[in-house]
């Protein structure tokens, strides 16, 4: 284990973790007509909408509320039958106890971007029966039922429901608000604050209705239901904040301050973050999307020690609430580019990218949209993907580490609906014959198949939606795929590995065409023609407006650089010279790559313990591009700039 962000580590305290069981001060069996146990007979096959509203039925609870807590807990995805973060199951995620995948996402790089090491998973296991024994108790149905098939899942869910109603001593009824405390308790969450967060999220998907295709192809709608409002609350239980906690969230999300520790470490080190004055001397432009590869419990333990990493939210899988640990003018170490981790704040979500059903739940995402939205509006961080990056994206900041830089959230992080709850969908702004496109398959539909996922490297990965397209070396799927020069400097050809991004588009990416020839689009990639199946049928891309650049005349190529930093002259006394050193990348001549914003060449210096850095600004200015997978730098002095607008309304 090296020191790296997205890392497991034993827990070393400080804070609440949510419940492993959800609704444990239920009882065993209700009595009561409303609650009462069913017959021990499986319900009859039958669509899932059609499972919803017989469920509510029998339990005598709205429909949306039952639809809206399902929402929330699983999109209403059956994930085959695999258990979710705190073993659940289904699409009311029946818990039957918390299994951690082992980690398999690559790299490993400290705070300079140096070095690689492997990274293990080391989560705990609670071996206890959770709310499907609960909901084996209460419907008469086996729990392996209860597991595998999601209409009888389902009416599971929507006894619990009716039972945290009795428990709460209220009768069943069909106005939505009277199960609001019902929803609080099915939460499982641990802080109050966290527990009416939920509640509130389940209530504003109830108000504005949703329609939705799920894993197994069924199409399930929630009708919207305006006048669900939850009731009014005191401040002391609304979400945000802790009283007199100094974190940086918005008030919409549950959050509390477990700080990362800043002490000396010897001589001439010290750990685990640095102190700076980002937003006064400084800017913040990007927002770096990690997941922990580890449990929420083992990634806070490793964050309040002072010999690591930091970063500067962790956000928990089961219901979003999100602790701060590092100031956000403060530099954490969590990108393993220097740079990056100078202009970035880091969120890291409590998962492992091999198991984006089990981890990657739709409360995370919601939270995590809503820290983001906060984030980009303070700091005027566009909402795009050269701003909003994952930590697969980061740059190597030198030739050598290019190699080494992280993979997660990797390919099955849904990047498309990530950007509809931040409130910025991907929308097509150019007609056919566009110069550019917007990488954009259907998340569900769209399941490219990767190796790699299991303790074998060669081991398929189970299907999945992906937002990740695939890119080959000519418009066929029997072409080789695209060289990554600078990940495989020996020339070895990419692969479906699902740690390998040398030849992978990813949703929200936005790249120059270079041709189009039938069903395939060719994308400028890599300093290569990368081709893409993009059916008209069933496209992977849309068309859009961006802003191109290209080598200035008279340039043969040019390179590619892994940080903006300043031209020697601008350096002070007393601050050591950082070498701009490009990395193997080059942009031949002919060739064009999305813009995103000019910015100067910038060093952040950190002179040591106790002292708050300096930030170095210089004359030299560079253009963010969309190299590759990842992000890249290209000075001004040798680019030539086309600017296209997107329409604005």
């Amino acid at each position: 284990m090296h020191r790296s962000a997205c890392l497991s580590a034993t827990r070393t305290g400080g804070v609440a973790a949510s419940a492993a069981l959800l609704l444990t001060s239920l009882v065993p069996l209700a009595t009561s007509a409303h609650a009462a146990r069913i017959p021990a007979a499986a319900p009859p096959s039958e669509t899932l909408q059609a499972g919803f509203a017989a469920a509510a039925a029998r339990y005598r609870l709205p429909q949306s509320v039952l639809l809206g807590v399902s929402y929330l807990q699983s999109r209403w995805d059956t994930h085959p039958g695999a258990p979710s973060v705190t073993g659940g199951y289904g699409p009311m995620h029946l818990t039957d106890g918390r299994q951690d995948p082992p980690s398999t996402a690559d790299g490993g790089a400290d705070r300079a971007g140096r070095g690689a090491g492997a990274r293990t998973g080391t989560g705990t296991g609670t071996g206890t029966g959770g709310t499907l024994a609960q909901a084996a108790a209460l419907t008469g149905l086996p729990a392996e039922k209860l597991r595998s098939d999601p209409a009888a899942n389902v009416l599971g869910g929507a006894a619990l429901l009716a039972a945290a109603q009795q428990r709460l001593g209220r009768a069943p009824g069909p106005d939505p608000a009277d199960w609001y405390a019902a929803v609080q308790r099915f939460s499982g969450a641990t802080e109050p604050a966290a527990v009416r967060q939920y509640a509130d999220e389940v209530f504003a998907v109830i108000r504005a209705g949703l329609h939705r295709t799920t894993d197994t192809g069924q199409s399930v709608t929630l009708p919207a239901v305006p006048s669900a409002a939850p009731p009014a609350t005191p401040a002391a239980g609304r979400p945000g904040p802790r009283p007199g906690a100094p974190v940086e969230c918005p008030v919409t999300v549950s959050c509390e301050w477990v700080p990362a520790p800043y002490k000396k470490l010897g001589d001439t080190d010290h750990g685990n973050h640095d102190l700076g004055a980002r937003g006064r001397d400084s800017s913040i432009d990007y927002l770096v999307i990690h997941d922990t590869e580890g449990s929420w419990q083992t990634s806070v333990g490793l964050v309040q020690r002072p010999d690591n990493v930091s970063w500067q939210y962790t956000l928990r899988s089961s219901d979003g609430h999100v602790a701060q640990h590092v100031a956000l003018k403060d530099v954490a170490w969590h990108a393993g580019n220097w740079y990056t981790n100078a202009k970035s704040v880091g969120l890291e979500h409590e998962g492992f990218l091999t198991a984006p059903d089990a981890w990657y739940t739709e409360a995370m995402y919601r939270s995590s949209a809503r820290l983001v939205r906060h984030l980009a509006a303070k700091y005027d961080i566009p909402l795009d993907r050269l701003h909003i990056i994952g930590h697969d994206n980061v740059p190597g900041a030198l030739p050598d580490t290019v190699r080494g830089m992280h993979t997660d959230p990797g390919p099955y992080w849904d990047w498309a609906h990530y950007f509809e709850l931040l409130g910025s969908p991907f929308v097509a702004t150019a007609g056919p014959g566009s110069e550019a496109v917007t990488v954009l398959p259907d998340h569900g539909t769209h399941r490219p198949p990767y190796r790699g996922c299991g303790k074998k490297p060669a081991e398929p990965c189970p299907e999945h939606g992906s937002g990740a397209v695939r890119l080959h070396t000519a418009p066929d799927l029997a072409a080789p795929l695209v060289k990554d020069v600078g990940r495989r400097p020996g020339g070895e050809q990419s692969t479906t590995d699902v740690n390998d991004t040398g030849a992978r588009a990813s949703t929200g990416q936005s790249y120059a065409v270079a041709e189009r020839r039938g069903d395939w689009t060719a994308l400028w990639y890599l300093g290569q023609k990368a081709w893409f199946h993009n059916p008209a049928e069933q496209p992977t891309a849309v068309n859009v407006r961006a802003s191109l650049l290209t080598p200035r005349e008279g340039l043969r190529d040019i390179p590619v650089y892994g940080r903006a930093y300043p031209e020697p002259s601008a350096y002070p006394a007393g601050v050591p010279v950082q070498p701009v050193v490009p990395l193997t990348y080059r942009i031949p001549a002919g060739q064009w790559y999305v813009a995103g914003r000019r910015t100067p060449g910038e060093y952040f210096y950190a002179p040591g313990y106790g002292q708050v850095g300096r930030v170095v600004r210089g004359g030299e200015n560079y253009y963010e591009i969309q190299y590759g997978h990842r992000i890249g730098y290209v000075k001004e002095s040798d680019v030539r700039l086309v600017e296209r607008a997107a329409p604005t309304d």
